[in-house]
């Protein structure tokens, strides 16, 4: 008997082995679903289909529209060090002789119509006494400042020259993160350079360099001097205006950040119409709804802001508005982020009426409120 079993336990096990393989090769001989595993394979492309070879046409396109600029400021200090010493200014008093100097800063600007308009960011130019444009083509003058926009940092000078090149505008709404883009500026002071990389990201906010952030993010190399200078396509149509780095040695470290072409142009038509950017204003102070507020007022999974301040004779307070209200939504828009739903405001003419959908007590209440006029940045810094 056990001579029996040794003889047939070897068939055995390679019978029931054999099985096993088929089962899984062919699950579906014995009723079972089969495991399938769906590959995506890249098409095969053609050798035509590639990238450009050169960016040449794209640069010698856009760069004469993009000129450097030499700010300057006078600067008052003592003629001689030794009238900076106390002792000494205690028996002078201040009527002490002074000298002054001029003091010269660089950065690059866009030229945007052949009326003589630029873009530049407001840093660049603030608090100059005098701003000269270098034009690539070698002519220089002087320009006057139309007017200033801190909270965006941008700021439209003019010029008076004749056939001046302008840049060709592209669309900073259609650009897709991979996209190729070009840096064109005056870093260091060197003169016109272009720097290449990709779009890293777009709607970079809350970063607390502007009130009103809408950032293209680009790793394309972007230095001291690139300020207000262009970010343009592979055609060379503009798509931003260069405004700031990420760096914690002074330099590019691959992190810039541009000023979207669309947002620039809405400030640049405002400043030129009106002298400055005319802005919607609510007068309220609001917080992020966090997980832990959103389960106590009931409210998982859907959006909103918490008033947490109402500034004193502002629409929000005419309105009915009042601190520790959940706002849902305004004009039906869902009030998830702050600063989203205080760019819309800002983006709502003084004087029309807003709908603003908010959760009090426990109860939903629709209050209505006619937006103000944002007024300078230096008193509030509300929505």
């Amino acid at each position: 008997m056990l001579k029996a079993l040794r003889f047939l336990g070897w068939p055995l096990i390679v019978g029931v082995l054999v099985a096993l393989l088929i089962i899984q090769r062919y699950p579906e001989w014995v009723g079972l679903p089969r495991q399938e595993v769906h590959l995506q394979e890249a098409p095969k492309f053609s050798l035509t289909r590639k990238g450009p070879d050169s960016y040449a046409d794209a640069v010698n396109s856009a760069s004469p529209a993009v000129a450097n600029l030499y700010t300057t400021k006078m600067v008052s200090k003592p003629a001689h060090p030794l009238f900076e010493d106390p002792q000494f200014r205690r028996f002078f008093g201040d009527n002490l002789p002074r000298q002054r100097r001029m003091e010269s800063s660089l950065g690059s600007a866009v030229i945007m119509s052949p009326e003589g308009y630029l873009l530049t960011n407001n840093h660049v130019t603030a608090g100059a006494d005098q701003i000269v444009v270098a034009l690539k083509d070698g002519r220089e003058t002087l320009a006057r400042l139309v007017g200033a926009d801190p909270e965006t940092d941008l700021a439209v000078l003019k010029i008076d020259l004749e056939n001046l090149p302008s840049i060709t505008l592209g669309r900073s709404d259609n650009i897709r993160i991979g996209d190729v883009a070009l840096a064109i500026g005056n870093p260091f002071g060197v003169g016109q350079t272009v720097t290449m990389g990709i779009i890293s990201a777009t709607g970079r906010n809350q970063l607390g360099l502007n009130t009103y952030e809408d950032f293209i993010q680009t790793d394309a190399a972007i230095n001291p001097g690139n300020s207000g200078g262009a970010l343009v396509d592979a055609n060379g149509n503009l798509i931003g205006v260069n405004t700031a780095i990420f760096s914690k040695s002074g330099g590019s470290q691959g992190i810039g950040f541009a000023i979207p072409v669309k947002l620039a142009l809405e400030v640049m038509k405002a400043i030129i119409e009106h002298g400055s950017v005319i802005r919607g204003w609510l007068g309220i102070e609001v917080q992020p709804l966090t997980p832990e507020l959103a389960e106590s007022f009931g409210l998982e999974g859907r959006p909103g802001i918490v008033v947490a301040g109402i500034y004193r004779d502002s629409p929000a307070q005419r309105a009915n508005l009042q601190p520790g209200d959940i706002i849902l939504s305004i004009d039906g828009e869902p009030a998830g982020d702050g600063r989203r739903s205080m760019n819309q405001v800002a983006r709502t003419r003084p004087g029309e009426k807003v709908s603003i959908l908010v959760m009090r007590n426990g109860q939903e209440l629709v209050l209505s409120a006619e937006v103000g006029l944002r007024p300078p940045p230096t008193n509030n810094g509300g929505s």
